[in-house]
Parts: structure tokens; C-alpha cells; sequence
């Protein structure tokens, strides 16, 4: 799992430091702003406030994908703890973003306002969504027509937890690709290792859930995983009771 984290990052490098290196230009940028307004006769205090903003602004989106990256990159033990799936699909996003401009995939999410936290290892969650992301930018290469990716997150009607899908606009799954999708070692890529789909289907039955695929009914494929979601209050209650 480790190994294909840190070749997953390999693939990314290019989008990685272009993540980083846009809000580096912007601190830089609103840095040489504010000291031109503080250097203003008289100084202007709100415009030079305003950069300092946006100088925050950027450091803590450069900070958070570094942040990403050194999770996905370092070996840890996994680390139980309350994850938000929404918040990891949008940091998932970026540093997948400039990957998908390339392939000029356009992605869209639908995220349910009331989705609670699941319990899990917030890493190897992570790498789960950026291999179903990276799989789906694969599967869009070699069509003409329009990239789709969406994401959607989901809390089911029985209350007990959340689904995430990831769709994509590809070719779909062959008859044979379909059956053996989670079996270690099969591969329908030229230089793939058949390991991606194995560890995310490990991780997620790992955490309680469970991962399918299978085509659309128009074109293209979803993954979808379900998680159990975090009871938070009935944990308070229990340790209360405790």
C-alpha cells in the first residue's frame, strides 16, 4: 500500500508543484502589493490588510497540500480517527487538479450537506479516493467525446452510513475486467502492477465498508464505496457509561 502511494505521487509530481506553486506566485504577488500600499503617502492601512489576507490565504492551501503529500508519502501505522469525506474528496481534487486539466477532464461533485464523519485511517482513505480518481482520468484517455468525472457522496436512508461514487464518461469494464476487478495482480494496463484496486478493495473492507464497480447504463463506469458512519454521540455515551 505504501509503494503504491508513493508511485502514485510519482505519477503527480507535475500536478503536485503546480498545486504548490500557485499559491507560492500569490504570496509572492500580494507580498509585493502590500508593500506598495504601506508604502503609499499616505498608507493605504485596508488595501494592505487585504493583502496580508490573501497572503494567509494561499500559505494555508500551500501548507494543506504538502500536508497531503507527507501523509501519503510517509510510513505510518495506521491512525483511527474521525474523517470528514467531503473535505478529503476536495483535497483529493486538488492535488489530482492539474492531472485532469491535462487530460482535459472536467470533474464535478454532488456532496451532501449532512454527511457525517467515518472512522477511519484518514491516509489510506485518501489513497482509496486518489486511485478511483486517477483510474477514471486513465479510463477517459482514449475517448473523443466529453470527460466527465463526478463525485458524489451520500448519506443512506438507513442512517448508518455514507457512500461515496466515483463515475467517469470511459470506455467502461470488459466482461472479463469486470469479474476479476479486485483480484491482486490482474491488470488490463500495458505497465500496470494490478495492485491499485486490490489495496483500496483491502482498505475499505478493512475499515467496515465495502467497494464495487460496473459500467453505466449510458457510458462509462462507477466505483462506489460504503463506509460505516461515525456515531460520535453514542461513543460520548458509551464512554460516559464507562
Amino acid at each position: 500500500a505504501h509503494v503504491t502511494r508513493v508511485t502514485a505521487m510519482g505519477e503527480l509530481a507535475a500536478s503536485i508543484v503546480h498545486e504548490v506553486t500557485q499559491p507560492l506566485t500569490g504570496i509572492v504577488t500580494n507580498g509585493n502589493a502590500c508593500l506598495h500600499w504601506l508604502g503609499a503617502a499616505p498608507p493605504n492601512i485596508e488595501k494592505a490588510r487585504t493583502a496580508v489576507k490573501r497572503i494567509i490565504r494561499d500559505s494555508d492551501r500551500a501548507s494543506e497540500v504538502i500536508r497531503d503529500i507527507r501523509g501519503l508519502v510517509k510510513k505510518a501505522p495506521p491512525r483511527m480517527e474521525p474523517v470528514d469525506l467531503n473535505d478529503l474528496i476536495s483535497r483529493t481534487l486538488t492535488l489530482a487538479n492539474n492531472e485532469m486539466k491535462r487530460n482535459q477532464v472536467q470533474a464535478e461533485t454532488e456532496l451532501a450537506a449532512d454527511l457525517p464523519s467515518v472512522l477511519g485511517d484518514r491516509v489510506q482513505l485518501q489513497q482509496v479516493l486518489l486511485n478511483l480518481i486517477m483510474n477514471a482520468i486513465e479510463a477517459m484517455s482514449s475517448i473523443t467525446g466529453a470527460r466527465m468525472l463526478t463525485i458524489k457522496s451520500q448519506h443512506l436512508h438507513d442512517g448508518e452510513s455514507v457512500t461515496i461514487a466515483v463515475r467517469d464518461s470511459g470506455a467502461g469494464l470488459d466482461s472479463q475486467g469486470a469479474k476479476r476487478l479486485f483480484d491482486a495482480f490482474f491488470t488490463t494496463k500495458p505497465q500496470g502492477m494490478g495492485m491499485g484496486l486490490s489495496i483500496c478493495h483491502n482498505i475499505i473492507e478493512s475499515h467496515g465498508g465495502h467497494l464495487t464497480g460496473a459500467n453505466n447504463a449510458d457510458q462509462g463506469a462507477t466505483f462506489e464505496f460504503t463506509l460505516p458512519a461515525h456515531q460520535e454521540t453514542s461513543d460520548r455515551v458509551d464512554m460516559a457509561t464507562a
